[in-house]
């Protein structure tokens, strides 16, 4: 094999690389030989074939398994030998003369082809302790404690049904109902028994309002139109008329922060339920300075790692951006002019996302490689089963797509390789420590979003 350096521009390379015809004649020999005890044809015992016989009958197609073989091999041993690392797989580009072709078959001629790829480039890590970085912690108080039980105590009100009580805003109304249009009822429009609690908007515009008054056993003629933008296309806009009939009135009944309440919800009492919430916020406050410190850290990271970047890996990361984005304008209906910015404006900003994130994969991949941080098999398992749990009823058959879809499993461990790495250079860096309250945390995490 020989190999000629054709390009070498930045990134870029470009090889030719020659298998001699002496090598392919050998290895179209020996190929013969090994299916010649194997192959049976007419005429012939098994095993009793001539050579040359089967050289003429399979030939071309041996010498086809030989030369694929011959580039795969020879290509990767080319990359190999000069300690090159592609970031994509390389070109190949095969003669296209078919006269040399059909000499290359015929084992009259060397196997010649060039291959065409990026390199990633090198990259210089920067002392990770010089990195200057705040980590914000907030401290859970009972205020926040008591207003996350009382958002509890909202989702998780009784009702007491009275025979004499008016309905009320927020009142819980069991009702009956047979809609009409034009007189005529309609498909789906009739209901019996429904639970309506007035004020919470479930119902068309204009329902609820017109039951407030209502006590049971009453019958009310309610008056509304649908949306223009009503989710069943052929009611959109129509004016409707509901026969309602009012079966139950009944009146919110709150819990109380105390134990029995805490017992409803299967704890032990009150301080237990105040525990567990705290914990839970606590944890809220952790995540979200971890977020805050990790994007404090990327770009920190990108800051101070400036090589060039593979164009084929910035064009493929900006493509999958550009298609996410156009897909999801295309169904919401939106346009350009809606955005704000032109196609044109759109297309610098993404490209410049693209190389951020290609350019942050670049440093993370190279950290984790320097440093051995792998993704454990136990640690993969763990996301798995926690996507898995995310579809229920359909667990064996996602489980079986990820383990039958090896680039479904990388999604998988992606974050938790990035994450890792993240953890290594934290504790490299010692970043100072602030505690701040929670609406400055959030502050912070606004500004944050809005410069990125």
């Amino acid at each position: 094999m020989q190999i000629k350096e054709v390009s070498s521009e930045g990134l870029k390379r470009e090889l030719e690389v020659v298998v001699a015809t002496v090598e392919l004649n050998e290895r179209f020999k020996d190929r013969l030989n090994q299916i010649k005890d194997t192959v049976q044809l007419k005429g012939f015992r098994k095993g009793k074939v001539p050579v040359d016989h089967l050289k003429k009958v399979y030939g071309k197609s041996v010498m086809l398994e030989i030369l694929n073989d011959a580039v795969k091999e020879t290509s990767a041993k080319a990359i190999q030998e000069r300690e090159e690392r592609p970031a994509f797989q390389p070109d190949i580009a095969l003669p296209e003369d078919p006269a040399k072709i059909e000499r290359i078959l015929s084992g009259e001629d060397d196997l010649s082809y060039s291959m065409s790829f990026e390199v990633l480039p090198k990259i210089d890590l920067v002392d990770f302790s010089t990195l200057t970085l705040e980590r914000l912690s907030v401290d859970v108080e009972d205020k926040d404690r008591d207003d996350a039980i009382e958002k509890l105590i909202d989702n998780n009100i009784g009702y007491e049904a009275d025979a004499e009580r008016a309905a009320e805003d927020k009142d819980q109304l069991t009702i009956d109902f047979v809609g009409k249009i034009d007189g005529e009822a309609f498909e789906g429009g009739s209901a019996e028994g429904i639970d309506i609690v007035l004020g919470q908007g479930h119902f068309i515009p204009g329902f609820e309002e017109q039951l407030i008054g209502a006590k049971a056993g009453d019958e009310r003629l309610v008056e509304v139109a649908f949306p223009e933008d009503y989710g069943a296309e052929h009611l959109r806009g129509k004016a409707a008329s509901f026969e309602t009939k009012v079966q139950a009135v009944a009146k919110p009944k709150r819990p109380e922060p105390d134990d029995e309440f805490a017992k409803s919800l299967g704890l032990e009492g009150i301080d237990k339920l105040k525990e567990l919430i705290g914990g839970r916020i606590a944890d809220e406050f952790g995540q979200a300075a971890r977020t805050k410190l990790k994007r404090d850290l990327l770009d920190a990271l990108e800051k101070t790692h400036d090589f060039e970047l593979p164009a084929s890996l910035v064009d493929r990361e900006f493509e999958g951006l550009w298609a996410q984005l156009t897909k999801t304008m295309e169904r919401e209906g939106k346009t350009w002019e809606d955005e704000g910015r032109t196609e044109d404006e759109a297309k610098i900003e993404y490209r410049a996302i693209a190389e951020r994130r290609v350019r942050l994969g670049l440093v993370i991949g190279e950290i984790g490689e320097k440093n051995k941080i792998e993704v454990g098999e136990d640690e993969l398992r763990k996301a798995l089963i926690e996507q898995v749990r995310q579809f229920p009823g359909q667990e064996k058959a996602v489980y079986e797509y990820y383990q039958k879809n090896p680039s479904a499993l990388a999604e998988l461990r992606a974050p938790i390789f990035e994450d890792k790495v993240i953890d290594f250079i934290v504790e490299l860096a010692k970043p100072t420590e602030r505690k701040v309250t929670k609406e400055e945390l959030q502050k912070a995490l606004e500004a944050q979003a809005e410069g990125a």
